[in-house]
């Protein structure tokens, strides 16, 4: 039995809340039980100096724990850890985001951790489609850029059995830890599998891929269900 009494391929209780900010174009509160980021989403009519006169536009993103995210007081800084995933959802967020039909514009996605209890990246990448797609949709473009769906989850080996959407107890523990991205059309984005003290098998690897496909199937209907209704309107800026 699971410290929380879930099955193994069940995920922590999920929601995301849309707009939790107003001054973002984009802005959800996502929650994995008790893991609890922020996701806002930023346009500007910019892009970077490289990218400029191409037609392309650009989409990025930035992380953070904020100090009380966890028992002991995080450091208002940006480690390597921090850059580390932080690129991590900037990739995953591009690979479904077509940058012609986004236009020259840049769109900074920030995801800040208010509460850790395990899987923050992949949360972040969860509730950071979601802020990104209002954001955009609030553009009114004729097409849509954003042309799938992303998610993430964690998965792991803990006392030789494969689980779904490790919590912190859970992760601290494992003897494999991955992080799965994929997209909404079954895409793989990113693997991030690391073995801790004992290696694991390709028959291992495969349920731990298909728990983590289960689970993403999951979120992705989530995401769809949020986002079949647009944002509301926000009024001009000043």
């Amino acid at each position: 039995m699971r410290p929380d009494g879930r099955a193994i391929d069940e995920l922590r209780p999920l929601s995301f809340e849309r707009d939790f900010t107003d001054m973002a174009d984009g802005s959800v509160l996502v929650k994995f039980g008790r893991t609890h980021v922020l996701c806002t989403a930023s346009i500007q009519d910019d892009v970077p100096r490289w990218m400029r006169n191409t037609g392309k536009g650009w989409v990025t993103a930035e992380y953070n724990m904020l100090p009380g995210s966890s028992p002991e007081r995080i450091r208002r800084r940006t480690s390597g850890r921090d850059q580390e995933i932080q690129r991590l959802i900037g990739r995953s967020l591009r690979a479904v985001c077509d940058m012609e039909l986004l236009g020259e514009r840049s769109i900074t996605v920030d995801c800040d951790v208010l509460q850790a209890d395990g899987g923050t990246r992949t949360a972040s990448i969860c509730g950071g489609y979601v802020a990104l797609h209002d954001a955009i949709t609030r553009l009114g473009l004729a097409n849509h850029p954003l042309i799938d769906e992303v998610a993430a989850i964690s998965v792991g080996i803990i006392d030789g059995e494969c689980r779904l959407d490790l919590p912190y107890i859970e992760d601290a523990g494992a003897e494999v830890d991955m992080n799965v991205v994929m997209t909404g059309g079954a895409g793989l984005v990113e693997v991030q599998g690391t073995a801790e003290g004992a290696v694991f098998s390709r028959e291992q690897l495969d349920t731990l891929l298909d728990l983590a496909q289960g689970g993403i199937a999951t979120i992705v209907e989530a995401q769809k269900v949020l986002l079949a209704n647009p944002p509301a309107a926000r009024p001009p800026r000043s």
